[in-house]
């Protein structure tokens, strides 16, 4: 195929590759995933707002796109970068390949870039701001183009739903509020599975419409972005800890973590995968997680805070939990309600329920 597009880092390196999907040009921040499959979780993923997600794995796309398995209702990244993707997939439950949904969404892709040279220079250099863009796009352009382009602060508000919903379940036990700051369908679905009703409010709702819901406990979602960008939602928590249990996942981690005056740092080039090991203090079990965030807790700034650490990475030994006994707080960097999966910590859904009252 004709090798039409490319995409040029900030430091001036370029990866040629064949347009798909949206012909329009972008500037975001360039990450790499190293999911074997779940590309469709990963699209509809609103962790993903405002970033280029390069793939690992050589081939996507091969199963299709179903309508079930959506974990937004938007097409979250700025653009998608693969080695290989399949335009004719084989799944009797697919009802668009992966190019159609992107045309669809407006999202430009490339195939057939070097995909192993790509992600090499991001976990060495870190993550980088890059531009895709056609492929006779002069170079000190691309740069002049990315140097121009503001870098957005409001992606937790744009990935926020914008008024309060619900989701029921059959025999109902607890009744849960979601702070979405740019929530996974799949945690709801994991609330309903353990028999708690839903609702779903947007980021900056107050602290005191939360509590006049009378939730048996409180998750603050998972999101994009720095974390030190929605400090209402950490105004939020710091009025709502101690009143009600809460379970942070993700971005919700991180606030929560600021809102006990610990303080987060951005990773060189974050954790994006199914496949990394996270330790369990208490009882030594190694988990194999799914993650996709660029930040992380400072393990030093939580003393005197009254936070714990729960679990650490045993790749860089960032911090991937913490609680407060006293409090009924508890967090986790990673997704416990992974889909496809993996599914190991499925069961801290089940915790939660276990410490409402």
């Amino acid at each position: 195929m004709k090798t039409d597009r490319k995409l040029i880092l900030e430091d001036g390196s370029e990866y040629y590759g064949t347009g798909f999907g949206s012909g329009k040009d972008v500037v975001c921040e360039v990450v790499f995933n190293t999911s074997v499959v779940g590309y469709q979780e990963i699209l509809s993923d609103p962790s993903y707002t405002d970033q280029a997600v390069v793939m690992s794995y050589p081939t996507i796309g091969n199963y299709g796109i179903t309508e079930e398995d959506f974990e937004s209702r938007r097409i979250a990244p700025s653009a998608f970068i693969v080695r290989d993707v399949c335009r004719n997939p084989s799944n009797f439950r697919s009802t668009l390949s992966v190019e159609e949904l992107l045309e669809e969404n407006d999202i430009p892709g490339i195939s057939g870039v070097d995909t192993r040279r790509l992600v090499r220079s991001i976990r060495e250099y870190g993550t980088r701001r890059g531009l895709v863009t056609d492929s006779d796009t002069p170079v000190q352009e691309g740069l002049e183009r990315i140097r121009a382009a503001d870098i957005p602060h409001d992606a937790v508000r744009r990935s926020s739903c914008r008024k309060k919903w619900y989701s029921r379940t059959a025999n109902p036990r607890f009744n849960v509020v979601i702070i979405d700051c740019g929530m996974k369908a799949n945690i709801v679905r994991a609330l309903n599975r353990n028999r708690c009703n839903v609702t779903i409010v947007p980021y900056d709702t107050g602290h005191e419409e939360i509590l006049a819901l009378s939730p048996d406990g409180i998750l603050v979602s998972n999101g994009p972005g720095d974390p030190q960008d929605v400090p209402e939602v950490v105004y939020t928590l710091q009025n709502i800890i101690g009143k009600c249990p809460i379970f942070g996942i993700c971005l919700g981690h991180q606030l929560l973590a600021l809102a006990y005056g610990a303080k987060t740092y951005k990773l060189p080039f974050g954790h994006r995968g199914g496949n990394h090991p996270v330790k369990e203090l208490r009882t030594g079990r190694i988990y194999v997680t799914s993650q996709n965030h660029s930040y992380a807790v400072d393990e030093k700034s939580l003393s005197n805070t009254g936070l714990k650490v729960s679990h650490f990475n045993l790749i860089d030994h960032t911090v991937e939990g913490l609680f407060s006994e006293k409090d009924a707080v508890f967090s986790v960097q990673f997704h416990p309600e992974s889909a496809p999966g993996p599914q190991d910590a499925i069961d801290l859904f089940e915790a939660f329920t276990a410490i409402m009252p």
